[in-house]
C-alpha cells in the first residue's frame, strides 16, 4: 500500500494546480501531492509535496474525506489536505513538473477526463471543497507510538 498526500489550496474561488510531466499522465491537471515517505508524517509529506511540486510554503488547514483507490495492482490510499498559502514562490522542476498555476473552480469543473488525473477523485474534491466536507487537522494524532 503507498500513501500519497497532497493540499488543496483555494484562494480567490481558485484552486492551485499543477500539470504532470510523466509519461502517464503527461499534461493533465492534478492537485499538489505524491508519496509519503517512510517514517515520514503524513502531515510533513502533504506539506513536503507542495512546496516540491509548487515551490510554495503551506500551511495545513483541514482535511478532505480520506479516499483509497486500487491503482497499478496497488492500493493507494490518498489524503488531500486543505492548505493556505504562507509563501508564494511558484518554482518547479521541469521533468517532473509541466506548469503550475491557479485555475477557477469552474474551470476544473469543466474539465474533461483527458485534461484531469483522476477523473473521479478530483471531480469529487471539488464538491468536498465547495459542500465544506472538510475535517479538522486534529484527527491525525502526531504522537509518536511507543511499545
Amino acid at each position: 500500500m503507498k500513501v500519497i498526500a497532497g493540499c488543496v489550496i483555494k484562494k480567490d474561488d481558485k484552486i492551485l494546480m499543477v500539470k504532470e510531466a510523466d509519461k502517464k499522465h503527461y499534461g493533465k491537471w492534478n492537485y499538489p501531492a505524491g508519496k509519503v515517505e517512510e517514517f515520514e508524517k503524513v502531515t510533513n509529506g502533504a506539506i513536503r509535496e507542495t512546496f516540491e511540486e509548487t515551490g510554495c510554503t503551506v500551511k495545513l488547514t483541514g482535511v478532505l474525506p480520506i479516499v483509497s483507490v486500487d491503482l497499478e495492482n496497488e492500493t493507494h490510499l490518498l489524503i488531500r489536505f486543505t492548505a493556505e498559502i504562507i509563501k508564494e514562490d511558484i518554482k518547479f522542476d521541469k521533468e517532473e513538473i509541466l506548469d503550475v498555476k491557479w485555475i477557477s473552480i469552474c474551470d476544473i469543473k469543466n474539465m474533461k477526463r483527458e485534461e484531469l488525473r483522476g477523473y473521479e477523485t478530483n471531480k469529487k474534491t471539488i464538491y468536498d471543497i465547495e459542500n465544506n466536507n472538510i475535517y479538522p487537522l486534529e484527527i491525525f494524532d502526531n504522537t509518536k507510538y511507543n511499545d
